[in-house]
């Protein structure tokens, strides 16, 4: 029978397994004491505007990477059409040839209406394969990816709100369970869904021009993902962001965001069992989607003071110079009973006759963050006019 090599065993029981854990770092960054779900990499932040600001995105100024951060936002684009290119070598430290990609398009259909599209892909390199006396077997490159959706519509001048839908494909490997079980390995697949809301509102601040936002998304609620015929089970990532953001034109050349965001994955918190595997302090995670979601908000072993650390901050700031050029900082703090990952951001951008180009660098070090010194980089394009010139 074929067995894994021990890269191989290290995805398998990070993602796949998690009640088999054997490796310290989840796919986002995360070490084990996090809340364990499948298909990690569905929040993890793919572009490096809000990667150089902490993890942040929610209620900042819209552009075409809302499809991730908040779809509702697409409705308050201007542009015709706008598209997206991000990639980020990832957790390099680990392994030499992770690596997420993504790709976003918006379309706005008239003044109120918007539609997006985005394709996220993660890379997993190549796997040695090796039998029980470790004969070569050849390798394999296991890959997750998601496709999805939104339709945003603008309600009166200041809200908006956003329905998507997408697809979950993770294909991890292609032989048998390293549990011994002797079950059939298969792609997972699975449908998910989201909604989301957006409020812009522009005011006078200090005798200055300002715009406060805010906005929520709640993505990733689907069906649960299984890699065999006849095994478990696992949750999606399902998930709440919240955010506010407020910017201000400090003058005709300076504009300056502060903005923070809130996250919550809406999933059971697993039980505290003893050794013969029963619930001593807790509840059961064994339970359907919708139950999962609304008990996610109580179920806490430890009680209401658990499910605050449960929750991660992420505040940031950006400055523009005249639109043309930006800098960005932010931190990211998740409690250390909850998955430890902590650090700092930064980032530029670039404005160009149509042409965004952003960059971001996490600063941590190899102790705190298995994400450190982590890059990425995106380029997006506007094309097609300004709906907004066509207002009467």
């Amino acid at each position: 029978m074929k067995v894994f090599s021990t890269k191989s065993l290290f995805f398998l029981c990070s993602l796949l397994l998690p009640a088999l854990a054997m490796s310290q770092t989840n796919t986002n960054g995360s070490n084990l004491t996090a809340i364990p779900t499948a298909v990690p990499f569905l929040n993890i932040t793919p572009d490096s505007r809000s990667g150089a600001m902490g993890d942040a995105g929610v209620a900042i100024s819209p552009d075409v990477n809302a499809n991730y951060w908040n779809p509702s936002k697409l409705a308050f684009l201007t542009n015709d059409n706008d598209v997206s290119l991000s990639y980020s070598p990832w957790l390099r430290q680990l392994q030499p040839d992770i690596s997420l990609s993504y790709l976003s398009y918006a379309h706005k259909v008239d003044e109120r209406n918007s539609i997006g599209a985005s394709l996220r892909y993660f890379n997993y390199g190549t796997v040695q394969l090796r039998d029980a006396n470790q004969n070569d077997l050849g390798t394999y490159n296991p890959n997750e990816f998601e496709i999805n959706g939104s339709f945003a519509r603008k309600f009166g001048n200041d809200f908006s709100l956003a329905l998507t839908a997408g697809f979950i494909h993770s294909n991890l490997s292609n032989s048998f369970f390293a549990t011994g079980t002797g079950q059939q390995a298969k792609a997972g697949n699975a449908v998910a869904a989201g909604v989301s809301f957006y409020y812009n509102k522009p005011l006078q601040e200090f005798g200055n021009d300002a715009v406060f936002s805010f906005g929520t998304n709640m993505s990733n609620i689907g069906s649960k993902i299984s890699y065999s015929n006849s095994g478990p089970k696992y949750f999606l990532p399902a998930n709440l962001k919240i955010g506010a953001a407020n910017m201000i034109n400090l003058d005709d050349y300076n504009q300056i965001t502060i903005t923070l965001d809130l996250n919550k994955l809406l999933v059971p918190t697993p039980p505290i069992r003893d050794a013969n595997g029963n619930i001593i302090k807790g509840t059961d995670d064994n339970v359907s989607v919708p139950a999962g979601i609304f008990g996610s908000f109580t179920d806490a072993p430890n009680g209401f003071s658990e499910e605050l650390q449960e929750i991660t901050l992420s505040p940031a700031i950006e400055y523009w110079y005249n639109q043309l050029f930006a800098v960005r900082a932010g931190y990211f703090y998740q409690n250390a009973n909850q998955g430890g990952a902590h650090y700092f951001t930064m980032g530029v951008g670039f404005k160009y006759s149509g042409y965004n180009f952003d960059f971001s660098y996490l600063a941590a070090s190899q102790q705190n963050s298995p994400l450190a010194n982590t890059l990425r980089f995106t380029l997006i394009a506007n094309f097609g006019g300004d709906k907004n010139s066509n207002k009467k």
